[in-house]
């Protein structure tokens, strides 16, 4: 079992590095994203849609090139567990989504997904075990096309100095910058 180039086990060590602890959402996005890998046209370059902001996008930051910094990944936050990877180009892609008619075979992976029990009662080791068994058992796929305003390039462009607070912002946003068109996450 092989997550890009990582072992199992190497994939568990970089989940608990990079995620902070171990995250079960985590370790079943890696088999979401290496199922999505698997199933793309060999050679393409590719962006990634996640449909969550849960855990999943970490998984495709560790094992795609695709990071919502460099721009390649997008969060649509629709609150499913899928991801898509896509040609850049051509918006045809994959989505691979944890299938919660196949998760009813695995009781404990089954609970922590729907939350049937609080944390502190799941049994963490069990979980994590069925996750590895399941794999990508639990998953399915499908074709799709990404809507064409998803895949254009949204570039900074020009700079400029924001004359109400002093920051830089991109030109695009107007005659100031967003937070003093009142978009800030701050209370004033």
């Amino acid at each position: 079992m092989k997550f890009g180039s990582y072992s199992y086990d190497e994939y568990i060590h970089l989940v608990k590095s990079f995620h902070g602890s171990m995250a079960p959402g985590l370790v079943i996005g890696g088999f979401i994203v290496e199922t999505a890998l698997q199933n793309l046209p060999e050679g393409e370059f590719f962006d990634a849609v996640c449909e969550t902001s849960v855990c999943l996008p970490d998984a495709v930051q560790l094992l795609t090139p695709c990071t919502i910094g460099n721009g390649w990944m997008k969060v649509f936050d629709l609150g499913r567990f899928a991801v898509t990877l896509y040609e850049k180009e051509s918006g045809k892609g994959i989505r691979v989504y944890l299938d919660t008619e196949k998760l009813k075979a695995w009781p404990e992976f089954h609970a922590w997904f729907f939350k049937l029990k609080p944390k502190r009662e799941q049994d963490s080791e069990a979980l994590l075990n069925q996750i590895k068994e399941a794999g990508a058992a639990v998953l399915s796929m499908e074709e799709v096309q990404v809507k064409p305003e998803i895949t254009i390039k949204r570039r900074m462009g020009p700079t400029a100095v924001c004359p109400q607070c002093g920051e830089a912002y991109p030109l695009r946003d107007g005659a100031s910058c967003l937070a003093c068109q009142g978009k800030s996450p701050y209370v004033n």
